[in-house]
């Protein structure tokens, strides 16, 4: 079996739970081709585990010389798969594979903007020469089996998988001294840029819930949240000295490590928040919103808290819980990091994606 991919693997940290599927594949013994910038900081892990990389992504869309190239790397490199990940890959990847004895997938990593009447998405995931789309949640999935008028469904829901040893050597930073708090402070901590769809002042509006001598503070790392909306609901619920606003941080991870738990309060738009996973991987227990994707994170009540989108109260209610119950909390965090070391687990992710690319070779 000779697999494809092209992605940009530029972003380490973004990237790692994509780039070691083919790490893991090239293990089993498939023989993995990867289509990626040269000055990607992943490539030499790629070359490490015996992955061919070549100094080429696409630039443009529907572009001649780019749907020329990726057509000869199928041909010389006698590739049975091609796996593509953004919209240049996906677009001109399409148009080289026709023609060609190549199976074509496409990954999805985010909810919305999936409907059978957007004429855009024939150009790419309901084209007739996709073979199967790689859903990151079940949610996806659903969304485009609902908007599939014609031909067989093609979707396959598999994670993004991570590896807890990943996490294993980073260490809490003190963020309660540096905010001048006391020990004891429950810390809440959303990581984000400022989006509608991370749902922000719903977030910020739940400490309209909270009762003042609760000793829970939230802590948002993430640009351009002190915007005009954010500050004034930080106002009306007087909790200037409770929500810290900490700006862009390359330190998140150790941030998280000494919170207490994870807060997503998106609306919209997301399959499995990455940031949401790193905190259950670090034993950090999360607190997320039912939107389609993300709620597949977490088992209510077990390891984490599942709440309604759109209601602060809801938020506050479950930092209460956590915050009165300190045992639920460490136990939920024990089950939220069996959960990334199981369903949510790399291992998994590879064998699931192999299992598809027999499949298809088999059809």
């Amino acid at each position: 079996m000779r697999v494809l991919a092209i992605s940009n693997y530029r972003s380490y940290h973004t990237v790692r739970p994509e780039a070691h599927i083919f790490m893991g594949l090239a293990k089993m013994g498939v023989e993995v081709f990867i289509a990626t910038y040269g000055d990607s900081k992943i490539n030499e892990e790629f070359k490490e585990a015996g992955i061919q990389v070549i100094d080429f992504h696409p630039e443009k869309k529907f572009d001649k010389e780019e749907i020329a190239k990726i057509r000869s790397l199928i041909i010389d490199y006698k590739i049975d798969i091609i796996h593509l990940f953004n919209s240049y890959a996906i677009i001109n990847g399409i148009q080289a594979a026709k023609g060609l004895d190549v199976k074509v997938v496409l990954y999805r990593g985010f909810t919305g903007h999936i409907h059978w009447y957007d004429p855009s998405l024939y150009f790419k995931y309901f084209h007739p020469r996709v073979d199967q789309i790689q859903c990151n949640a079940q949610g996806i999935k659903d969304l485009f089996d609902r908007n599939t008028l014609f031909g067989k469904k093609k979707t396959t829901a598999i994670n993004k998988g991570h590896d807890l040893a990943w996490y294993k050597d980073y260490e809490p930073y003190d963020i309660r001294s540096e905010l001048g708090l006391d020990n004891d402070a429950f810390l809440a901590v959303n990581i984000a840029n400022n989006r509608k769809m991370k749902g922000i002042p719903y977030l910020l509006q739940a400490f309209k819930y909270i009762p003042q001598e609760y000793n829970i503070h939230l802590i948002i790392a993430g640009r351009d949240m002190d915007t005009p909306e954010n500050l004034k609901i930080i106002e009306e619920t007087h909790s200037e000295d409770r929500v810290h606003l900490l700006g862009f941080r390359e330190n998140v991870l150790n941030i998280e490590l000494s919170c207490d738990t994870f807060v997503l309060s998106s609306l919209y738009g997301e399959s499995i928040t990455k940031s949401v996973i790193e905190a259950m991987a670090l034993g950090i227990p999360p607190i997320i919103t039912d939107i389609p994707g993300n709620k597949e994170l977490a088992v209510n009540g077990e390891s984490g808290l599942v709440v309604p989108k759109k209601d602060p109260k809801a938020l506050a209610d479950a930092m209460i819980k956590l915050y009165q119950n300190p045992e639920m909390k460490e136990e939920m965090g024990k089950k939220a990091k069996a959960h990334i070391a199981g369903p949510l687990n790399t291992k998994t992710t590879v064998k699931k994606v192999y299992e598809m690319y027999q499949k298809l070779l088999e059809e």
